[in-house]
């Protein structure tokens, strides 16, 4: 007889006795559920037969205490039933590892976790050497500077860490869309001192730092649905080897995103672990109302709730497009009420969980709104009638289950329910809903400015099926075959995890069709789907056990399922082929399937990083401002739209916006007259600067600036207004001033030539303007350039400060 004190052995008692009844599972398990229910209870609480209980009581698992009896080691039991392993100590220290002394610590998962982890970080470090630059940290991209600009804005604002005040008072351009972002990133760079040095370390590391967060979650979810580590550690793997999620969270590319991608995983991972707590509480208790009974007074579940509501809501008032992260919590709760009914367990209690979170999520939303003004009406408004929606749906549910009616039929009457709530809104709140559909515009139908991102991941340009492999890899593909797999499965079975992931992979994938850049939301569930896809592929050419969903998906429970733990007598975790050609052979498909990313991943990164003539030129705008002393917007920065904010960022701090150079560069580049527009930019631009490009006339600004440089051409004359500060065959930069005037004097109609040499960039300009003398005798020219001027016999000295103001300086 098995020892009450020892978990070991009554596990082994318990597998033993299943082993040996065909039965033997349902009977421990129904024991185990009146067990857990009461302290102690008699045999007439039981659903067996005396024979079997007598056994049970023989064999030790079952012991008698007092006149009624109890379960000898609940932990052996359960370890038995769940195949996992117990030490032969007393039940506070059974089931820990020999390293650490925590509970379950799997290994082998840990070291291939932290394998992918590591990836993860140097994928996201490729840039590394382009942000870190000279002493200064330059961000990659334009928009990462708006962000900066905003958390330094509230860094200077505040009075250090416990100042709250700066969230609740954000300036109208900073809470209107994405608050969430700015505080946090306020809040982060106060916890490491609030200085420069801090605003530095966010701007830089966050991203990273949020994105391997964003990898343990991942691994967690992955975990949670499939309980096979290998799936989880797979998805890091792929996640890590995606290049548009890595192009938005390296180093250095400080937005939204990085807030974005991370609560939208804790969001994912909070439902996945309480539906999935149900689901396998139901596959293992006798009934129905006792799974949900053991469910709703878990604290764990509670946890996951709030989890749910504060990460959901979070992701809200992180981003603009914030409405679009409840349309697959809205879609997933009208599913899986659906699926509940079909499957005869009451959707009211069922959903009790998910909708205690949707509306922790709404209450959260409500005071955010509300009480700080944080983002428009419909952020606050539209959790609620998500929470409202899904009370009606799952009370529908309650009365199709009761009266047996086809889940199908309620499907149908769930869309009309959504119609209905949207009519609704729309009739009730028009102002919302007029400005709901202006998001809308602004998110799907902005111009496009040549930005890449807002073009569909399924362009025509590139055949269709190959973008999707430059922006995410083959994997995608795997991953689109497994969630055809997940949504039959969730078809013809109860399986309300995959039903999840193919819930936000749809969702998002209809998304990314219309603008790619959703294509990184897309992949945090459609890489835990391209993790079992890989995992099956392996196993499919004998390298790896197949995946533990696979292995039960006839819904059969084994009588001894496989642990995710290290040792023991069951397979480990993760096993490495000790057969060389399987090792290689393993190698050399994962190279197949992920050594594109590896070729993209590189590129596609360093098309956002700012080259270094490009540095260099901001850096000699800046220093030519301070040394003339301008202040803005005398040293606002024209350029490319693409590149205007970082010129801001290190010339003046003004990186709100780059809505003028949108307006205007284009205008000004492809003109002809760039003299001309020094009038239309007055005291609005002080500097502009110009980028490589083909195709371009004699003619345009562009060739006669970055080309000749301002000093003419033989078909264009000196420009007047344009002073050279950098000059590269990539990038040149030009002071726009007034010119100083050289006035003199000679015979009327007699030619007159002014001309200086300066050195720019290492580069010898010689810069020579003719003028005709007038009737009366004198003569006039504009020169943009300091330095000495030969007037014919005669020469002049050219102050900066008369260049700066435009001052007349006469020939002696």
């Amino acid at each position: 007889m098995a020892d009450e004190s020892d978990p070991a052995a009554v596990a082994d008692a318990t597998a033993a006795f299943c082993e040996d009844h065909d039965g033997g599972r349902d009977a421990v398990e129904a024991v185990l559920a009146v067990d857990t229910e009461h302290d102690t209870w008699s045999f007439d609480d039981l659903p067996l037969d005396s024979g079997t209980f007598g056994e049970l009581v023989s064999r030790g698992i079952v012991t008698k205490d007092g006149g009624e009896y109890r379960i000898a080691s609940r932990k052996g039991v359960t370890a038995a039933l769940e195949g996992n392993e117990v030490s032969s100590a007393d039940d506070s220290s059974s089931g820990t590892d020999r390293f650490s002394g925590l509970p379950g610590v799997d290994v082998r998962a840990i070291g291939a976790l932290t394998g992918a982890l590591a990836l993860l970080v140097v994928m996201r470090l490729l840039t590394y050497r382009s942000v870190f630059r000279d002493g200064h940290v330059v961000l990659r991209g334009n928009d990462p500077y708006y962000y900066r600009y905003w958390m330094e804005e509230l860094l200077a604002e505040s009075d250090g860490l416990t100042d709250w005040s700066v969230v609740g008072t954000l300036p109208q351009g900073a809470v209107e869309r994405r608050p969430l972002t700015h505080a946090t990133n306020w809040f982060v760079a106060e916890l490491l001192g609030g200085d420069q040095w801090a605003a530095d370390m966010v701007a830089a590391w966050l991203p990273v730092v949020a994105t391997l967060a964003l990898g343990i979650v991942l691994y967690w979810l992955a975990v949670v649905i499939t309980d096979d580590v290998r799936v989880g550690v797979t998805s890091v793997f792929l996640l890590a080897l995606t290049p548009i999620h890595a192009v938005y969270t390296g180093v250095g590319f400080l937005e939204h995103r990085l807030h974005q991608y991370f609560w939208l995983g804790v969001t994912l991972l909070s439902i996945a672990w309480i539906v999935m707590d149900l689901k396998r509480r139901r596959d293992y208790q006798p009934t129905v109302d006792l799974a949900i009974r053991q469910h709703l007074s878990d604290p764990r579940t509670w946890i996951a709730v709030v989890a749910l509501g504060i990460a959901l809501s979070f992701s809200i008032f992180a981003w603009g497009g914030s409405v679009l992260m409840l349309v697959p919590v809205a879609a997933y709760l009208g599913l899986k009420a659906a699926i509940d009914v079909r499957e005869g367990i009451p959707p009211v209690r069922a959903n009790a969980s998910l909708l205690a979170g949707v509306g922790v999520c709404s209450l959260i939303s409500v005071v955010l709104h509300f009480r700080l003004g944080w983002h428009e009406a419909f952020a606050g408004l539209v959790p609620l009638l998500v929470v409202i929606g899904g009370v009606a749906v799952v009370g529908l549910g309650e009365v199709w289950r009761r009266f047996d009616r086809s889940s199908t039929s309620l499907l149908g009457l769930e869309i009309a329910i959504a119609g209905l709530g949207t009519a609704a809104f729309r009739s009730l709140r028009p102002d919302d809903w007029a400005r709901l559909l202006d998001r809308s515009d602004d998110l799907f139908f902005r111009e496009h400015h040549d930005a890449t991102e807002l073009g569909s991941l399924f362009t025509t340009e590139n055949s269709v099926i190959f973008e999707p492999m430059a922006q995410i890899g083959l994997h995608f593909y795997i991953a689109l075959v497994v969630l055809g797999w997940c949504c039959w499965s969730a078809y013809k079975r109860y399986e309300p995890g995959w039903l999840l992931l193919a819930s936000y992979g749809l969702v998002w994938l209809v998304l990314a069709t219309i603008q790619m850049r959703f294509a990184a939301q897309l992949m945090i569930p459609l890489s835990v789907l391209g993790g079992m896809g890989l995992v099956y592929l392996f196993s499919w050419v004998d390298l790896a056990r197949l995946p533990k969903p696979l292995r039960e998906s006839d819904g059969s429970r084994t009588e001894r399922p496989e642990p995710a733990a290290d040792g023991g007598e069951y397979a480990p975790s993760i096993v490495v082929p000790r057969n060389w050609r399987k090792l290689v052979t393993l190698v050399w498909v994962a190279l197949l399937i992920c050594g594109m990313s590896l070729i993209f991943l590189p590129s596609l990164s360093a098309q956002t990083t700012y080259s270094d003539t490009e540095f260099e030129a901001a850096m000699a705008i800046d220093e030519h401002a301070e040394t003339v002393d301008r202040e803005y917007p005398e040293n606002f920065v024209l350029s490319t739209w693409g590149d205007n904010r970082m010129y801001n960022y290190f010339v003046n701090g003004e990186s709100q916006s780059y809505g003028y150079a949108a307006s205007n560069f284009e205008e000004f580049q492809t003109g002809s007259d760039p003299d001309g527009w020094y009038d239309q930019f007055g005291d609005r631009v002080g500097y502009v600067v110009l980028t490589d490009q083909s195709n371009v006339s004699a003619e345009m600004t562009q060739s006669r600036l970055h080309e000749e440089y301002g000093t003419g051409g033989s078909q264009t004359d000196p420009l007047t207004h344009y002073q050279a500060i950098y000059l590269d065959e990539e990038v040149t930069a030009f002071a726009v001033v007034p010119g100083a005037t050289i006035t003199g004097s000679g015979e009327a109609g007699e030619n007159v030539t002014v001309e200086t040499e300066t050195d720019v960039s290492g580069e010898t300009l010689t810069y020579e303007r003719s003028t005709t003398v007038g009737d009366d005798g004198t003569f006039s020219v504009t020169v943009p350039y300091p330095g000495e001027y030969d007037v014919g016999t005669a020469s002049v000295d050219v102050s900066q400060s008369a260049v700066e103001s435009r001052e007349s300086v006469p020939l002696n």
